[in-house]
């Protein structure tokens, strides 16, 4: 079931693995940014009915399987307008309606590239709505048994390139959000660009 984290802003938790859950962001203009394996697309249809929005658009912010998985399902379902990053090579029957790189406006988001994890990642950060999606730019700190309210690199055994990974977060800094969403951990729902900056230049 859905979890209203802020104001017209939901985590759709559609599946907890071993590996971590399963989950994609929905806001209340009708973005929806990523789409779960293509075994939970049920559960992620049944989060998005019980919130009582509809979609309108389709962001990925990666082609990782447990964010792009679920594609094809999606536009089945929904025909919601798609967003897939440049570069980014997804295994589907339908073509995205729309490529993006860094700088793009899609709804109220800008995109900005976060390379590392994957080279063709984006995050998507709204500073008049105080919130960003950070793919997985970083996890929640309690990913790594950390306190949770806190950001962590990703596991350097999912991570292209962990240097880059970490470089990467300079270019976040430079935006103000109160809430930065992640996809594996718990997000951070308050003063996120202070952590994030703190983590960053934290010694």
């Amino acid at each position: 079931m859905p979890t209203e984290l802020l104001d017209g802003v939901y985590d759709i938790t559609c599946a907890e693995t071993e590996a971590g859950r399963i989950r994609a962001f929905l806001f209340s203009d009708g973005t929806l940014v990523d789409c779960g394996l293509p075994s939970t697309t049920d559960a992620l249809l049944e989060g998005i009915e019980a919130t009582g929005i509809e979609p309108k658009r389709l962001v990925v912010t990666h082609a990782d399987r447990d964010h792009a998985g679920g594609f094809d399902a999606l536009v089945r379902e929904l025909w919601v307008e798609t967003y897939l990053p440049e570069d980014a090579s997804l295994d589907s029957e339908y073509e995205p309606d729309h490529r993006y790189g860094d700088g793009d406006e899609i709804g109220p988001f800008e995109a900005v590239h976060v390379p590392g994890h994957r080279a063709h990642q984006h995050a998507l950060i709204d500073e008049e709505g105080g919130v960003a999606v950070l793919a997985d730019a970083v996890s929640g700190a309690d990913q790594r048994g950390l306190p949770e309210g806190y950001f962590h690199l990703p596991p350097g055994v999912y991570t292209d390139d962990l240097n880059r990974a970490e470089e990467s977060l300079e270019r976040l800094t430079d935006f103000e959000f109160d809430a930065g969403l992640v996809y594996h951990g718990s997000s951070v729902l308050s003063n996120a660009d202070e952590k994030l900056e703190a983590y960053v230049y934290r010694g």
